[in-house]
């Protein structure tokens, strides 16, 4: 019986397979256009196009990222886009979906056949290729505003961890959860006009997440390298960054904080516990 039962398992399993794909064979096509933005760099002579691809919503994933992996595998095998966990946590696949900036992951195909979905890279960024957006820069911005845990009483590392209380660490919701997708950062007028000097909502988000850390020391040296025309104040409070975060955050509102904190309107506050206790 132990011989006997895999094999009954393994045709069952083949039946299904074979009445699923002859349900979708035998099912009328339901053929959704995707005009997606193309540019070779190979090609410096050719302007950047869309072009159309169409595909069968009945052999295709609900995801606009499923649309783009099939017409990469089926139909033409050049299209180039970054995707990597598939799970809305990475942020490989932001890009310019239907005129929001969003993930293709989480981006649900649109269902109305008669309407084309338009996917662009990410705006306002140089593109390597097709929906491929240049990120050196926005990593750098990210790189300057020095994102990890930092404290003026240096301990040897790894000797033993800093604590701290419940409420300290809720002031970190909402801010941790950022994956870098850049979203918030392209949707912004001023990080269009400004994207050299003024950091844009992702990274000055970043910046808060640590400047309030009550195990950080260096809030304020973190403030200070902050208090200049460009950094925070190029932020006019468009909020457009608020709406097209993918994972629901509110940079605008971090921005916000951190101007009253520069104005003097609040403060950091001292640590709801002794951070170094265990060092003791």
């Amino acid at each position: 019986m132990a011989k006997i039962f895999p094999t009954n398992c393994r045709n069952v399993i083949r039946q299904v397979r074979g009445l699923h794909s002859s349900t979708v064979q035998n099912a009328e096509a339901r053929l959704k256009t995707f005009s997606i933005y193309r540019w070779n760099p190979d090609k410096p002579d050719e302007k950047p196009d869309m072009q159309d691809y169409k595909v069968d919503l009945n052999s295709c994933g609900p995801m606009v990222l499923d649309a783009l992996i099939k017409i990469k595998n089926e139909v033409d095998p050049t299209l180039t886009f970054r995707r990597s966990c598939r799970e809305g946590i990475c942020g490989s696949c932001a890009m310019n979906i239907g005129g929001t900036n969003t993930l293709a992951c989480i981006s649900k195909i649109d269902t109305n056949l008669s309407k084309r979905t338009k996917i662009y890279p990410l705006p306002h960024m140089y593109v390597v290729k097709d929906l491929v957006p240049d990120m050196n820069h926005f990593y750098s911005q990210y790189r300057s505003i020095q994102p990890w845990l930092q404290r003026k009483d240096a301990k040897e590392s790894g000797s033993q961890q800093y604590l701290q209380s419940v409420d300290d660490r809720k002031k970190l919701d909402g801010l941790y959860e950022c994956i870098l997708c850049a979203c918030c950062s392209t949707s912004c007028p001023s990080y269009w006009w400004n994207g050299d000097k003024y950091l844009g909502p992702a990274v000055l988000m970043q910046a808060y997440r640590w400047i309030i850390d009550s195990r950080d020391d260096l809030s304020k040296e973190r403030l200070e390298k902050l208090r200049d025309p460009f950094s925070v104040y190029r932020c006019h409070t468009i909020m457009n960054c608020s709406r097209t975060c993918p994972k629901g955050l509110n940079p605008g509102k971090a921005i916000a904080e951190i101007k009253k904190l520069l104005a003097g309107v609040i403060e950091k506050g001292e640590p709801g516990l002794n951070t170094t206790a265990l060092h003791n």
